[in-house]
């Protein structure tokens, strides 16, 4: 199991949180899981930015970015060397500390 601080976050998690997820799963499902309720608007499918992360520490045990996920990033508010698409980024066995942006670009929420 992987332990996933998650920082302070005013609107989705303001107290932070610290969470445990098995390796092999997305950052994004591990947040849902846990009632953080991060933006994925395009349901997980690598099609926009709303499920934007950065990853602050833990970063180097993460699957390599696809082409696609890259390409998305580019896109995403505030991008930073440390940024990630918590729907394409799959957990290890190493522990990490997430921040969740302030903002997202997201034309048509879709209220998850």
């Amino acid at each position: 199991m992987a332990q996933i601080i998650v920082l302070p976050h005013e609107e989705l998690c303001p107290e932070g949180a610290v969470i445990e997820s098995e390796p092999g799963v997305t950052i994004c499902d591990a947040l849902l899981k846990n009632h953080i309720h991060i933006e994925h608007a395009c349901e997980k499918s690598c099609a926009c930015t709303t499920c934007h992360v950065y990853i602050r520490e833990g970063g180097d045990s993460l699957n390599e970015n696809s082409e696609d996920e890259d390409d998305m990033l580019d896109k995403a508010w505030g991008l930073d060397p440390d940024s990630r698409l918590s729907c394409q980024t799959f957990i290890a066995d190493e522990d990490l500390v997430v921040e969740i942006p302030k903002y997202t670009i997201n034309m048509v929420s879709e209220n998850h």
